[in-house]
């Protein structure tokens, strides 16, 4: 047995380090939006700013106050948002550009301003931080008249939480096609493509979905997306189950809530009061069911039992 104050040290130790990793966990969710502009310039098509390529951009015709708008499809705490300039000509172009996080498409001006770029060099990359502000809409916008808006690139990062589920075994009771198991956890909610970002079983009896936290968690709630192409319905009746047995798959674990419905491209969150268990599951009863998830989220405390918390400190120590 391990004295007292070694415990609790080691508690501390470990939540410590679970928030510098996760602290670090930033992601470019720029490519999983749509984006539009406000006028087009020949071929510059707006979706070239979140291409990848540096030598591909967006652009406007000359007019007053030219906007090009990303639509996220849900609401993200922005962290920072970068903008590569345009290689070959006119880096002043971009001087004076405002970006701007929230909600309202309508009105593009009336979002509140994240960042003022002063300059940016040919060809460069600058990341303007937005300290978390919350938003579904990024705006990159050029007060004035007679003024053109050209993006090379735009990058828009954000910090997830503390998901339990991220970079955990994924294991599923079938797959179609390519709607692999591990997409319900890429941090995607698969509205652009949900076959390359969301798990998909086949038509079968008790379709089952199970992610091994690989130690035992107190879990305190579970985020599930579901997809917005179509389908809502399949969602319907689901069971979430929290424990620490594979029995029956795990399907026979505690059940933490009972999904009646979730529309279409919605984060619905269930409480689980912290539930212990180290296998997190996805079920639902009957016949001829297809399970479908975009996203699953897992939040929680490490359970506290010594046992848990030496191979908690063992397995962090090796992330760290």
């Amino acid at each position: 047995m391990y004295p007292l104050d070694t415990y609790f040290n080691s508690v501390l130790l470990l939540k410590g380090l679970l928030r510098q990793f996760l602290q670090h966990m930033q992601m470019n969710v720029a490519r999983w939006g749509t984006a539009a502009q406000s006028t087009l310039f020949y071929d510059w098509y707006t979706q070239n700013a979140l291409d990848g390529l540096s030598s591909t951009c967006s652009h406007t015709t000359t007019q007053t106050d030219p906007w090009w708008k990303l639509d996220l499809m849900k609401m993200y705490s922005v962290n920072r948002v970068t903008i590569t300039n345009r290689p070959d000509c006119c880096e002043s172009r971009i001087n004076g550009a405002e970006i701007r996080v929230g909600n309202v498409s309508s009105d593009v001006f009336s979002n509140p301003v994240c960042a003022v770029v002063s300059s940016i060099p040919a060809g460069a990359t600058y990341s303007y931080s937005c300290r978390g502000m919350e938003g579904r809409y990024v705006i990159v916008n050029i007060p004035g008249t007679s003024k053109i808006l050209t993006l090379c690139e735009v990058g828009v990062y954000v910090i997830f939480p503390g998901n339990l589920a991220t970079g955990r075994t994924i294991t599923q009771s079938s797959t179609i096609g390519t709607w692999l198991g591990q997409q319900a956890i890429d941090f995607n909610p698969g509205f652009i493509q949900p076959s390359l970002s969301c798990s998909s079983t086949t038509a079968q009896t008790d379709p089952w979905w199970r992610v091994d936290l690989r130690y035992i968690y107190r879990v305190s709630r579970v985020v599930i997306t579901n997809r917005l192409d179509c389908c809502p319905e399949q969602i319907d009746g689901a069971e979430i189950r929290i424990g620490n047995s594979l029995e029956n798959n795990g399907n026979n674990n505690p059940i933490c809530a009972v999904i009646s419905s979730i529309p279409a491209g919605v984060s619905s969150t269930y409480t689980c009061n912290d539930m212990d268990g180290r296998y997190v599951s996805l079920f639902i009863p009957g016949d001829s069911r297809i399970l479908t998830l975009c996203e699953v989220e897992v939040y929680g405390e490490v359970a506290c039992s010594q046992q848990s918390i030496i191979h908690y400190i063992k397995h962090i120590c090796v992330w760290h």
